[in-house]
């Protein structure tokens, strides 16, 4: 009997969504984002009204994306190898997190204190070349160093947690020195869509490097 509510159950959760909504509207005289999601059966419809604030069109240019500079290091992370279990031990000890990055697909994440230095490394990830990177020949893979609020990125990778298996289909990291790290999250599928976080850096001097 288990078995069977357990199959049941599984079987409601699998079924794909072949209509999905959106459109803005009142709802109780205030403007919402409206998403009308209909499953394929037709057995069950959902629908949420998100209440938003409409911005005026002089408003935009201040919540446009930052424009950064062209990263020193781009990795794509297989999805069984999540950030936030290591990210949330380290941010308990140090509220500082250094982020070791190399285009030979390496990522090292370190705290240093006077109490206790822990590293743990990240091998055979995918580096990602833009068009640009790629007319440029290095002998030496590109290196990067962050000094990053671990508390910052900790919320940055919140959705590894909350997210749905099977919900997104990739991640990268981008790492601009001194400037910033980017988080570049793309959805399964793909065409849906994607999110981006842009966390900001300490500056770091060279001597303060770890490469």
């Amino acid at each position: 009997r288990n078995s069977s509510s357990r199959r049941r159950s599984s079987s409601f959760y699998s079924t794909p969504s072949i209509l999905v909504v959106m459109k803005l509207a009142k709802r109780g005289g205030l403007p919402c984002l409206c998403l009308d999601t209909s499953c394929a059966n037709g057995t069950l419809d959902v629908h949420h009204a998100v209440p938003v604030k409409i911005l005026r069109a002089e408003e935009w240019q201040h919540h446009l994306p930052p424009v950064v500079n062209t990263p020193d290091v781009q990795l794509e992370f297989q999805l069984d190898r999540p950030l936030r279990p290591v990210i949330e031990r380290l941010k308990a000890i140090s509220p500082i997190i250094y982020v070791d990055g190399s285009m030979a697909g390496e990522l090292v994440l370190r705290i240093d204190s006077d109490a206790v230095s822990i590293r743990t490394f990240y091998d055979k990830l995918i580096p990602r070349v833009d068009e640009e990177g790629s007319q440029s020949q290095q002998t030496d893979p590109s290196k990067c160093t962050l000094k990053i609020d671990s508390k910052k990125l900790l919320a940055s990778l919140q959705w590894q947690s909350s997210m749905a298996r099977g919900s997104v289909s990739s991640y990268i990291i981008c790492m601009i020195e001194n400037e910033m790290m980017v988080v570049h999250v793309v959805l399964n599928p793909e065409d849906v869509g994607f999110f981006t976080y842009y966390i900001p850096v300490h500056f770091l001097s060279r001597d303060m490097m770890d490469f």
